[in-house]
C-alpha cells in the first residue's frame, strides 16, 4: 500500500480543509459533502485526512470495532464482558464505491442457515467496517438513491439495521461521512443535501505561484512518498494532537443564548427548510470554539459556522446556484448580537425573483411571426420584424410549472429512478425466480412451496423445513427506471417570436425540472439556420441543460430533418455507452420544415427512423394563433408517438390526466 499524501502538504483549500477537522473534532456535525471540478485535490483530501484520526481501542476479534469501555450490548459478535482489554489501531477509512450493492454497504444474511438453522450468520458489511472511522464515498451524487438513504439514516442513527424475511441484525455504525462529487455530472437531491451537515466548494486556484506549489509538492510526493511523508511528519503530529485537545475541551464549550439566537436568526433569515440546520450550525460552531481552543462560542464561530452549513440548503430546486450572501449574513448577526429581542416591526425580503405570473416585466412585443403559411415565410426572408430571423437574442424563460408525467412504455431494466416501469431490486413485488448469483430477496411463499414437496424424502423429522439452496427463489420486482430524455428543440425564425420563445423555454424548463426529480438523464439537441447542433451531450446535470437553454438563440430556417438525424446519432452513441437506459425524446417544435432541399419529405423520412427502432417519442406542438396547420401531430404520426399542446403539457390541465408515450399519434385533422 503507497504512502498517503499527508494532510498538511495539502495547498490551498483552506474551507475544505477546516470542513475536515471539524467533523474530526465533533463527528455529531453530520459529515461534509465537498462539491468541485475535476483536479481539484477532493480526493487527495480526504484520503489524507485518516492518518490524523487518533487511534481507537477495539474489542479483539471484533468485526464491529466495539468500544471495551462500552460495549455495543446488541453487537451481533457480542456480548462482550464489561472491562474486556482492548487493543488499540489506526482508524479506518472505508470507501464505498458507486456500484456497490445494498449487501456490500450493510452486510447480508444467510437466508438459507436462517430458515433451516435458525441461525443469524451475518456477513458485516462497510458500514460495519466504518464504524469509529471515516465513510467516503467518492462520486456521491452517482450512488444510487436507495444506497444514499440508507447510508445517511444510518449515519443519523449511528446504527444500521438488516432486515430479511422478519430476521434482523443490528450493529452500531458511527463513522464520519465524507462525499465529493463533481456538480457538472448531476446534483443530490435537496432532501438528500440537507443530511450533510457541512458542504464546501473547490475550484482551482488561479494563482500562479500556488499552482507552482502544487505541482512542485506533487512531484516530490511520486518521486519519493515516505521521504515526503517524513517531512511533513512534525507538522502531522500537532494536527492530530489538536484534534485530541479539541475532542477533550468540546464537553465544556459553552453555547450561549446569544449565540443561540444569532443562529436562529441567520437561518430564519436565509429561510432554510426545517430545523436541522440550526442545530447543525449550533454543533459546528460549538467545534469552531473547540478547535480555537475556547469555551466560548463568538460571533465569528456563528458566522463561519452558517458559511458552511447554510449553502446547499439554500437551494430550493437544481437550477438555484448554492451561495450565501455574506453581506445579509454580516447585517443578520449585527442585529441580533446584542440580547435584545428581534425587532418585530421588520418585515421578510420579498422572494427572489417575485411571485406568480406577473413578475417579470412585458416583453418587447413587436410585429410577431404569424401562424399561416405565408406570415413565417416572410420572417425567414428577412423582413424586418423584432423576431425575425436574422440571429435573436437569447429570451428568458417563462415562469415552470409541474408537468404531466411523460414514460416509455413496457417494462424496462434501467438504472432506477422515477419515470418508467422497469425491473429492479426495490419496489413491489411481482413474482419469483431462481437466483442468479447471490440471494438479495427472498420470495418467502414460493421458497417454502419449492420445498414443501420434498420433505419427506429429505428425512424431515421434526418441526423445522428442510430447505437447500435449490429451494431458494428470489423476489421478482417491479419499480421505475431513470430514462434518457433528449430534448430536441426548434430554435428557428418560425419559433423567435418573443412571446413563444419564452413559453417554449418555460416548457422544456419545466420537463428538464420534472426530469431531475425523476432522476433522468437530458440531452439537449438545438436546430436553426442551416443545421444542427448537440448543445449538451447526455448528462446527469440538469442544471447544466437548463443553463444552455436559458442562453439559446433563435432565428434563421428549419431544418427540421437536421435536427432528428442529430438526435438519432446521440441515440446511437448513447445506447452503446448504456444500452440499458431506454430513450425518451421530446421535439418541441410548431412542426414547419424549411431548410434543405425537399425539407418536408427529408423531416418524414428522418422520424420514420425512431418510429422503426421503436424509440417513444413527444412532440410539444408550439403551433399558436386562430389558424392552424397540425404540422406537429403529423410529424408526430411520422415519429410514432404523441402530440400535446403546450396547454396540455400541464398536469393541472383539463385536456387529460397524466399521458403515457404510446405507440400511436393523435393526428390533426
Amino acid at each position: 500500500m503507497s504512502t498517503p499524501f499527508p494532510f498538511t502538504a495539502v495547498v490551498g483549500q483552506d474551507d475544505l480543509r477546516l470542513a475536515l477537522l471539524l467533523n474530526a473534532v465533533s463527528p455529531a456535525v453530520g459529515g461534509v459533502l465537498v462539491r468541485g471540478e475535476k483536479g481539484t485535490a477532493k480526493s487527495t483530501a480526504v484520503r489524507a485526512l485518516a492518518t490524523l484520526m487518533p487511534e481507537v481501542d477495539v474489542v479483539p476479534e471484533c468485526r464491529f470495532s466495539c468500544d471495551p469501555s462500552s460495549p455495543d450490548p446488541a453487537c451481533p459478535d457480542g456480548p462482550h464482558a464489561p472491562g474486556t482489554a482492548g487493543q488499540s489501531r489506526p482508524a479506518r477509512m472505508v470507501e464505498l464505491p458507486v456500484g456497490a450493492s445494498e449487501d456490500r454497504l450493510v452486510g447480508a444474511l444467510d437466508i438459507e442457515r436462517a430458515l433451516s438453522e435458525g441461525v443469524k450468520a451475518f456477513e458485516p458489511g462497510l458500514l460495519a467496517a466504518a464504524h469509529r472511522g471515516i465513510l467516503y464515498v467518492d462520486e456521491v451524487n452517482l450512488l444510487h438513491d436507495h444506497l444514499v438513504d440508507l447510508l445517511l439514516d444510518a449515519a443519523a442513527m449511528g446504527a444500521s439495521y438488516v432486515e430479511r424475511e422478519g430476521v434482523s441484525v443490528r450493529h452500531a455504525a458511527r463513522f464520519l461521512l465524507v462525499g465529493t462529487m463533481n456538480p457538472e455530472e448531476g446534483e443530490l437531491r435537496p432532501q438528500l443535501l440537507d443530511r450533510f451537515g457541512l458542504t464546501v466548494e473547490v475550484t482551482a486556484s488561479r494563482e500562479p505561484e500556488q499552482r507552482v506549489e502544487v505541482v512542485r509538492r506533487r512531484l516530490a510526493y511520486d518521486a519519493d512518498p515516505a521521504g515526503f511523508a517524513a517531512r511533513w511528519a512534525d507538522e502531522e503530529a500537532a494536527v492530530r494532537a489538536r484534534i485530541v485537545a479539541a475532542r477533550e475541551l468540546l464537553p465544556s464549550v459553552r453555547l450561549g443564548d446569544g449565540a443561540l439566537r444569532q443562529i436562529a436568526a441567520t437561518c430564519a433569515a436565509f429561510e432554510v427548510d426545517g430545523m436541522r440546520a440550526d442545530i447543525v450550525m449550533a454543533r459546528t460552531a460549538t467545534a469552531l470554539a473547540a478547535w480555537a481552543g475556547r469555551t466560548d462560542v463568538l460571533a465569528e464561530d456563528v458566522r463561519q459556522a452558517a458559511l458552511l452549513a447554510l449553502p446547499h440548503r439554500r437551494r430550493r430546486n437544481p437550477f438555484d446556484a448554492p451561495g450565501l450572501d455574506e453581506d445579509k449574513l454580516d447585517e443578520t448577526l449585527e442585529e441580533f448580537s446584542g440580547d435584545d429581542d428581534p425587532d418585530p416591526d421588520q418585515g421578510p425580503d420579498g422572494p427572489d425573483g417575485g411571485g406568480g405570473g406577473g413578475g417579470q416585466p412585458e416583453p418587447d412585443e413587436g410585429p410577431q411571426a404569424d401562424d399561416t403559411g405565408a406570415a413565417p415565410e416572410a420572417g425567414e426572408n428577412g423582413q424586418p420584424q423584432p423576431s425575425g430571423v436574422g440571429e435573436q437574442s437569447a429570451v428568458r424563460a417563462a415562469e415552470p410549472f409541474r408537468t404531466k408525467v411523460l414514460s416509455v412504455p413496457g417494462i424496462g431494466e434501467g438504472a432506477a429512478g422515477r419515470r418508467s416501469r422497469a425491473r429492479t431490486e426495490h419496489g413491489r413485488t411481482t413474482g419469483s425466480r431462481q437466483p442468479r448469483g447471490a440471494l438479495t430477496k427472498l420470495h418467502l411463499a414460493a421458497t417454502v412451496q419449492a420445498a414443501a414437496p420434498h420433505q419427506r424424502a429429505r428425512g424431515r423429522s421434526g418441526p423445522g423445513l428442510v430447505v437447500r439452496r435449490d429451494d431458494l427463489r428470489q423476489a421478482t420486482r417491479e419499480g421505475r427506471e431513470g430514462n434518457l430524455v433528449l430534448f430536441v428543440v426548434d430554435a428557428s425564425g418560425s419559433m423567435a417570436a418573443r412571446q413563444r420563445m419564452s413559453a417554449v423555454k418555460g416548457a422544456v424548463l419545466s420537463l428538464l425540472l420534472d426530469a431531475y426529480q425523476r432522476r433522468d438523464k437530458v440531452g439537449l439537441v438545438t436546430f436553426r439556420g442551416s443545421g444542427a447542433d448537440v448543445a449538451l451531450p447526455p448528462t446527469s446535470s440538469v442544471d447544466a441543460a437548463a443553463a444552455r437553454l436559458e442562453s439559446l438563440p433563435t432565428g434563421g430556417r428549419t431544418p427540421l430533418a437536421a435536427g432528428l438525424l442529430r438526435a438519432h446519432d446521440v441515440l446511437r452513441v448513447e445506447r452503446l455507452r448504456d444500452p440499458a437506459r431506454r430513450p425518451l425524446v421530446v421535439l418541441v417544435t410548431d412542426g414547419r420544415a424549411t431548410g434543405g432541399p425537399e425539407p418536408v419529405a427529408l423531416a418524414g423520412r428522418a422520424a420514420r427512423l425512431f418510429a422503426a427502432e421503436g424509440v417513444a417519442s413527444v412532440v410539444v406542438d408550439c403551433e399558436s394563433g386562430p389558424v392552424r396547420l397540425g404540422l406537429a401531430g403529423q410529424l408526430a404520426g411520422e415519429l410514432g408517438g404523441t402530440a400535446v399542446t403546450l396547454d396540455e403539457l400541464r398536469a393541472d390541465s383539463i385536456a387529460g390526466l397524466v399521458r403515457d408515450v404510446q405507440g400511436t399519434s393523435r393526428r390533426a385533422a
